[in-house]
């Protein structure tokens, strides 16, 4: 057979773009997608959060940029945007986030849990733990409480603004923990930063010895954490559980996801009925175990009354600092002899934890996704501050209508 000169032009124009074609994650093609500016949404001042233009910026071979596909409203968001506790006001909110890599740093080849990423990978992030104070240094398995811990979404303003969720793209930075979830839907990935923080609460309450198949466990509180501690609690196989509540419908949600005995604490006069009503749900005798998921003060100086002797406690609703409670110390805690522990955010690992979950919830047809129930734009941030502070509904989340 005679090849001709215009057969081999055409053998090695062929092989030219096959070669042009691979690897595909290293051509820059995909970069033209990348819009120049994105908006956020920028919190300015109290109760005023403002959509703002930014420039996209470049990202180093540390870093990775994200295109947002949601993100939760947490109570924690709701506290900054009433009245800037933490300080940090102009900022970019959202911690609850989720979205895909769009550009990806040449260094970053795997997730915190060692699985490779590329471009195209949905992804959650947790903590950015400083690696140098003493928790970081000599406590590894303690990083929630690194000392100078940053989370995406309170991070103030900064030359690269998209430093938060409530975003449509946002900057992954060098030294983060992130985990690659593209075997979750968009509704789980948004609880999983939530669910997190409960996950970890519930690891806190194991080290007493006090959770069991038989316990009597109460969850006071049933909003997002609450509902979502109490879904745990059901997947790690406890048939008696307690809520309390002062919202009949998420009482009822409460019920959908495994609660046993439902008390609506508006119907009792006094707290010594409520003890009372507590009492008559766990055989009179009180909770084996009992979570407190408020960030009420009132709350967290019941939830010692309604704990059977030897019983325990975990205290998860305050992150922020409402103020004092009052407890009595010989009636509640030493007479008792109550085990109690306290719970703060997550570790990176409770995130793998975490994962499972979330998985294992849904496989037991706990209605964990219907826990969402309101989503808002970038541009109606402000009125899902406002719907979240009223405790209309449950979870209200933002979504990325660009994406």
């Amino acid at each position: 057979m005679e090849v001709n000169q215009i057969d081999i032009e055409e053998i090695v124009k062929k092989i030219l773009n096959d070669l042009k074609s691979e690897p595909k994650e290293n051509i820059k093609e995909n970069d033209s997608t990348i819009p120049s500016t994105c908006r956020a949404a920028v919190l300015t001042d109290v109760k005023k959060i403002e959509v703002k233009e930014f420039n996209i910026p470049e990202i180093n071979d540390d870093e990775m940029l994200v295109k947002v596909e949601g993100c939760g409203v947490c109570g924690t968001d709701v506290h900054e945007y009433k009245g800037d506790p933490f300080g940090l006001i102009p900022l970019v909110l959202g911690h609850e986030g989720t979205g895909e890599i769009v550009k990806l740093g040449k260094n970053v080849r795997r997730d915190s849990a060692g699985k490779e990423v590329r471009k195209g990978d949905k992804i959650v992030t947790s903590v950015v733990p400083c690696g140098e104070c003493n928790i970081c240094l000599n406590h590894p398995d303690k990083t929630n409480l690194c000392e100078n811990s940053k989370i995406y979404g309170l991070i103030p303003d900064d030359n690269y603004h998209l430093n938060g969720w409530f975003s449509e793209y946002i900057v992954i930075r060098k030294n983060s923990t992130f985990y690659k979830v593209n075997d979750m839907n968009l509704n789980l990935r948004l609880l999983v930063e939530p669910a997190a923080v409960v996950v970890h609460a519930v690891e806190r309450a194991k080290t007493t010895g006090l959770l069991k198949f038989n316990s009597k466990v109460l969850v006071q509180g049933c909003g997002p954490i609450g509902l979502l501690l109490l879904s745990v609690v059901k997947t790690l196989g406890v048939e008696n559980i307690i809520a309390v509540d002062g919202d009949e419908n998420r009482l009822n949600m409460a019920k959908r996801l495994g609660a046993t005995e439902l008390i609506n604490f508006t119907k009792y006069s006094n707290v010594d009925e409520l003890v009372e009503a507590v009492k008559k749900a766990s055989d009179g005798i009180g909770a084996d175990f009992a979570f407190q998921c408020t960030g009420v003060p009132s709350a967290a100086s019941n939830i010692w009354k309604f704990v059977r002797r030897g019983g325990g406690l975990c205290e998860v609703g305050f992150f922020v600092n409402n103020g004092d409670c009052k407890i009595n110390p010989h009636y509640d805690i030493c007479n008792k002899e109550i085990t109690a522990v306290g719970s703060w955010t997550y570790t990176p690992q409770d995130y793998l934890t975490t994962f499972d979950f979330l998985k294992r919830a849904k496989e037991i047809g706990l209605p964990i996704e219907e826990l969402i129930t309101h989503r808002f734009s970038l541009d109606k941030m402000n009125e899902a501050m406002e719907v979240n502070m009223k405790q209309e509904g449950i979870k209200v989340v933002y979504i990325n209508d660009r994406f």
